[in-house]
Parts: structure tokens; sequence; C-alpha cells
């Protein structure tokens, strides 16, 4: 068993340098630090998933424990943090209703459209510039109007962006006069929805918090019977042990799915049909 142990922190250790090194290895190419950089955080999460399973298989010898146990270190880091979703959401929801305003002013400055978004692609919030600057060169390339603005709506990822550019396809097709008041409709529209989702997620910080008790309770007491009872745990040793700890493993994930998606801000339904683009990068 100790040999097994052994190893597995050495495996752990590995894995870990090559998550440090590598950013170091790559610092001369432009590209791949830039997807690494954005990517970071997953290195370090795997490096982490792999050593608390190896970990948790040197220890007690269970396959499935080491299983459940990177599961955890894969899930737990979100449940037991602080909501980030919601934040994130907020931001790219005001983000969109400050970048349509910005498209309001310039198109009421008698700028056609694509004229509009590619002045704006300099001053849009930093939320969704990349975004904005991605629909800019696929107007400036020439491509179909309403076919950039659904890319770029998929690509934000959130129903405010459905309607801004269902507004401004709309518009572009049919040359409507009163698209400034439709413009600032939505961007109204879109920092109500933002000041909504606060407030939701304010209410729904309780149920986060029962979350976070209900797994520290339960994660304490499984350690506490191991260290103070280490025989309770013996009919795991078997293979039909393993077989009960992973339906008990799938039942306690079943049930915090749950709870956590109760915790989760709501989603509402999406304007524009599904598109490849969908999947944010």
């Amino acid at each position: 068993m100790s040999a097994v142990l052994i190893a597995s922190l050495g495996g752990a250790a590995v894995g870990l340098g090559v998550v440090l090194l590598l950013p170091a290895l790559t610092s001369g190419l432009p590209g791949v630090c830039e997807r690494l950089e954005r990517g970071r955080h997953l290195w370090w999460k795997a490096a982490a998933v792999a050593g608390a399973g190896m970990l948790t298989w040197g220890i007690t010898g269970w396959p499935v424990a080491a299983a459940l146990a990177a599961g955890a270190a894969w899930w737990l880091p979100a449940v037991l943090g602080p909501d980030r979703a919601t934040p994130a959401e907020v931001a790219r929801i005001e983000a969109v209703a400050g970048w349509t305003e910005q498209l309001r002013d310039l198109i009421t400055a008698s700028s056609g459209l694509r004229q509009a978004v590619r002045a704006s692609a300099v001053i849009a919030p930093a939320a969704v510039r990349d975004d904005v600057r991605t629909l800019s060169r696929d107007l400036t390339a020439g491509a179909d109007q309403e076919e950039a603005l659904t890319a770029f709506a998929h690509r934000v990822g959130n129903e405010t962006a459905d309607l801004v550019a269902t507004a401004l396809s709309m518009a572009s097709q049919r040359h409507a006069a009163d698209l400034g008041p439709l413009l600032t409709s939505l961007a109204e529209a879109a920092r109500d929805r933002a000041a909504m989702l606060v407030r939701t997620s304010a209410t729904r910080a309780r149920t986060r918090t029962s979350v976070r008790i209900i797994i520290t309770t339960a994660a304490a007491m499984v350690v506490g019977m191991a260290v103070l009872n280490g025989p309770y745990f013996a009919p795991f040793d078997s293979a039909a042990g393993q077989l009960v700890l992973a339906l008990i493993g799938a039942v306690w994930a079943a049930a915090l799915g749950w709870l956590t998606r109760l915790s989760n801000p709501p989603r509402t339904q999406r304007v524009l049909a599904a598109h490849p683009q969908e999947a944010r990068t």
C-alpha cells in the first residue's frame, strides 16, 4: 500500500510540475500563450482532479473511491465557492445594453449599421468587446448581415443579445425609421433584467449556503468515521462493497446536483434557434 501511495504522490507531483512549466515553455508563442492563459484554470483543475483521485486510491485502494474523489475535486470548488455565474451574466447583459446604446447613438449620427459596428468595436464594453470585434470583421469581410448578427448573438450567449441581433437584422432588411427608440427600449429592458438577476441571486444565497453546509457536514462525517472507526468501512474492500459504494456515490451526486441546480440563476428561453457557434470558446 505504501508503494502505491508513493507512486500516486509522485504522479501528482509530475502533473503539477507540467502545469507550472507549460506557461514558461510557451512564452515565446503569443497565440499559444493566449489560449493557455484562457484555459489555465482548467490545467490546475485537471491537476487537482488527478492528484485527488490518485491520492485517494493510494490511501484506500478503492478504485470507486478514487473516481468519487476525482469527481468531487472537479465539481465541489464551484459548488462551495462564491456564485460567479450570476455576476458574469449580469456583466454581459449590462455590456450588451451599453453597446446597444452606443450603436443607437452612432446610427442616429447618420452612420450605417456596418459603419456603426466598426466604430463601436473600439469602444464597446469589455465584456463583449471581443465579440463585437469579431462581428465587425465578419461584416467588413462581406459576410451576410443576418448571419453575422446571429453568430454574434450566439457568441454572447444570452437572450438580450438575441433581441438586439434580431432588431438590427429586421431593421437592416426593412429600413426601419424607429430603430433608435427600439434600441433604447432594448437597452432599458436589458438593464431591468440585470437588476432582476441581482435580486434573484440574493434570494438564492440562502440555498447555496444550505448546500455548502450539507456537503461540509457529510464530508466531515465520513472523514471522522474513517479516522475514529476505520473497520466500519471494511466491507467496502470487496467487489460487492465497491458496487455499493458506487451506488451511494451516484445517489449523493444526483442529490447534490439537484441542490446545486436550485441555487443556480434561472435561464430564460433563447429567442434565436440553436447555432453551431452557440458554444463559447
